[in-house]
This record gives C-alpha cells, sequence and structure tokens, in this order.
C-alpha cells in the first residue's frame, strides 16, 4: 500500500470517529437550560452573540432549536419511501440545528455575506435564527418575546403566516404553544445559574 493511500485512509478513519468531540450528539438535559449550556458552553456564547446582534432572546432561540433538532447538530428529515422499502430522498432540504431549508439558508447567507457559514456550526445555526425572527418583527410586528408566534412564522414562513395558514393546522398549533410553554421555562431556568445570568 502506497504512503499517499495509507494518510488517506487515515485521514478517512479519524473523520469518521469524529474526535470524541460529541458532534452529532445531543445534550444529556435537554429540559434544563443551564444543564444544556454547562455542557456546552459553546452554546451560550453563540446565544449571546446571536442576541446582540439581532435582539432576540436565548430562551426562544433554545426553545426553537428544542423544536426543530433536539439540539442534534446535524439532524435531517426522515426519507419518503416508496412501496415501503425503496428511498426516495428525505421529506425536505431541513438540516441542522436550526432545520433551515436550503433556500432560506441561501438568501441568509447573500443576505449577511457570511457564505462559508454551516447548519451544523451553533453559531451560524443561533445567527439564522437571529437573522430570521428579526426579520419577522420587522415584517409582521412579531414581538421577539413572542415565542409561539416566532414559531409560527418560522415554521410556516413569513408569506403563510401573514395568510394565517396555521389555522388549519391544529397540530401545528399545539406545538407552537409547547415552544412558548419550553422558552418560558427556559426563561426562569436561565435566571438561576451563573452561566443563564449573563444571558439574561
Amino acid at each position: 500500500m502506497s504512503r499517499t493511500l495509507r494518510a488517506l485512509l487515515v485521514l478517512f478513519v479519524l473523520a469518521s470517529c469524529g474526535g470524541g468531540t460529541g458532534y452529532g450528539t445531543a445534550p444529556r438535559n435537554l429540559d434544563h437550560a443551564c444543564a444544556i449550556l454547562e455542557e456546552r458552553p459553546e452554546y451560550a456564547r453563540a446565544f449571546r452573540a446571536a442576541e446582540r446582534r439581532w435582539g432576540v432572546p436565548p430562551h426562544v432561540m433554545m426553545a426553537t432549536i428544542h423544536q426543530e433538532s433536539k439540539f442534534i447538530s446535524d439532524a435531517r428529515t426522515p426519507f419518503r419511501w416508496t412501496l415501503g422499502v425503496i428511498p426516495t430522498g428525505r421529506i425536505s432540504s431541513a438540516y441542522g440545528y436550526s432545520q433551515a431549508l436550503d433556500g432560506t439558508w441561501d438568501e441568509y447567507r447573500r443576505e449577511t455575506n457570511r457564505f462559508g457559514s454551516r447548519r451544523s456550526d451553533i453559531h451560524d445555526a443561533a445567527d439564522f435564527i437571529g437573522w430570521y425572527m428579526a426579520k419577522s418583527n420587522e415584517r409582521l410586528g412579531i414581538s421577539m418575546n413572542d415565542a409561539r408566534g416566532q414559531y409560527l412564522a418560522y415554521h410556516e414562513g413569513r408569506t403563510g403566516y401573514s395568510r394565517g395558514s396555521y389555522n388549519g393546522k391544529p397540530w401545528l398549533l399545539r406545538v407552537a404553544n409547547n415552544v412558548e410553554s419550553r422558552a418560558q421555562t427556559y426563561r426562569a431556568q436561565l435566571g438561576t445559574c451563573r452561566i443563564g445570568r449573563r444571558l439574561t
């Protein structure tokens, strides 16, 4: 085996292992905001930076990410199946922490000039959510603290939200209520720990 081939094989194995960083895995306790931030301090830095830039509170971003990906960096939608056995592609192009669609992510990168951003990076995902919600605030008047309204616009798109498309989806209204409830829980929890108080 040539040296070049051996070196490529070693690089492939190391890349596959991910270096033990926990890439792709969720924090252990998703029900407590402080536990999430203490296990993953880089999340706190990401939410703080996005809040400074866009004005969206960390507890709203955290509740949205919980609903969209359960904090799994490389989350994807399930496959569609034909005849129950043949995969025919994924349900949508949603990917990463924020579950941003390809087209919306491309729009974000163009508008913010962040062409190297990745949906699997918490800093980029938090910035994307901040950008999207700031636009919903600007165009639709949804308060930055209104996790329910912001989530409905995030899920349905701003055009769908303005048409009230969510009103015909009782399941989505239940999900949005859950996002609001979790956001308020996270907000209260963040006030009880040192890493959280730096965000509030």
